[in-house]
């Protein structure tokens, strides 16, 4: 078992009426003049915008907006903020929406104190000495930027998908009503439900195999979530498994489910890739690339694997074949992909194959031109990216 430094600091105010307590939060983080930070127009047609635009009237707190967030989020939307919270004075960023608005908001947050080209964080160039606070009132569970160190963004310049982590960014409070995902569609459901055990599977994968109490949260965390959207693709407003997926996605990266081991996020790498350069969704885009990079693996970690099958996935352990019982884990989770409207190759998730090139680019920007490796249970260089991808296309 692994040394670890666990640290989870932000506080999760979790239930139908959580929203209530949003300006109270806002004035407890030193809140005087907000950015409320949002996607497209679903937050508005939701009825939310205007609920929290009320709130923070009511309690005499100043605000600014901007919308706009797209999948992916921008670098150009970045500095669009940054540009508008000097302008206005901002002091605090409540991040209105999912995975996508909070890492534009945490990005904003950094660039805000920063002289320089705030793409220096993402390539490694410098390190940001402050954020601006956020809160967060989550609509959509997936990414669980919420309670995470991390900030991925896109720079619009060459379509460069890039992670950052920093416990700066981390989010001050973190508001959940399960009731604001009853309108999410079913392909973002599932999108971000694939997210979700993706982030925990990242870490179970690990070459550290003696974190029993870690695997065990792991492995209940998974089986839950894969029970539960099955019931919300059913009833999207089933409270208790809508729930259940709400608080998993916070659960899930917030580093509770690596106490103890060792990320991995190869799959995680080469997906950014993926949605970097066909605009995809990052969900579907971890479940087109996970099996071939679990068959690529497979034969160096096999316990692992079937450990993953059957606690997981409830395949029957075959004891005379470990092997057997590990590759039937990873056929059973392309099933429950399938299932849930999920794809499980590059064909599948874009339409048609990958070109050579188009390969090519997808391991050339996921290495930086060959500068370095991804994961950790198994380090993949450019040869195994390359190997990897092109069992994705088949």
């Amino acid at each position: 078992m692994k040394d670890f430094n666990f640290y989870a600091p932000t506080r999760v105010v979790f239930g139908k009426n959580s929203e209530e307590h949003l300006p109270q939060l806002i004035r407890q983080y030193g809140g005087k003049k907000v950015l409320v930070h949002y996607g497209g127009g679903s937050a508005r047609k939701s009825g939310l915008l205007d609920k929290v635009e009320t709130m923070l009237r009511d309690a005499k707190i100043d605000f600014v907006e901007l919308g706009g967030v797209v999948p992916n989020p921008l670098l150009s939307k970045v500095r669009e903020g940054i540009g508008l919270c000097r302008k206005e004075g901002v002091d605090f960023i409540l991040a209105v929406g999912g995975g996508s608005v909070i890492d534009s908001s945490k990005a904003i947050g950094y660039g805000v104190g920063y002289d320089g080209d705030l793409w220096d964080f993402w390539d490694g160039k410098a390190v940001p000495q402050s954020c601006l606070p956020i809160g967060v009132m989550l609509t959509i569970p997936a990414a669980g930027s919420e309670m995470s160190s991390s900030c991925v963004v896109t720079n619009d310049e060459g379509m460069l998908k890039r992670g950052f982590n920093s416990d700066l960014c981390r989010c001050k409070f973190a508001i959940m009503n399960p009731e604001r995902t009853y309108t999410l569609p079913p392909y973002q459901t599932a999108a971000g439900a694939t997210d979700i055990m993706m982030h925990t599977m990242e870490r179970y994968f690990s070459k550290y195999e003696d974190a029993t109490l870690t695997d065990a949260i792991s492995e209940a965390l998974l089986r839950t979530v894969k029970d539960a959207v099955f019931e919300v693709l059913k009833n999207p407003e089933d409270y208790r498994n809508r729930a259940a997926i709400m608080w998993a996605s916070s659960l899930s990266h917030n580093d509770l489910t690596e106490c103890g081991t060792e990320k991995d996020f190869a799959s995680h790498r080469l997906e950014h890739e993926l949605s970097g350069l066909f605009g995809v969704t990052h969900g579907a885009g971890l479940a087109a690339v996970w099996g071939s990079w679990a068959r690529f693996v497979l034969d160096r970690h096999i316990s692992r694997f079937a450990q993953f099958a059957v606690n997981v996935m409830g395949v029957a352990n075959d004891f005379t074949d470990p092997r057997a019982t590990a590759l039937r884990g990873i056929e059973a989770t392309e099933r429950f992909f399938h299932a849930i409207g999920m794809p499980v190759s590059i064909p599948e998730l874009i339409g048609r194959k990958a070109t050579d090139a188009e390969i090519s680019e997808l391991v050339r920007k996921c290495s930086r031109d060959g500068k370095i490796t991804v994961g950790a249970m198994e380090v993949i260089d450019t040869d195994a990216m390359s190997q990897i991808y092109r069992l994705a296309n088949q």
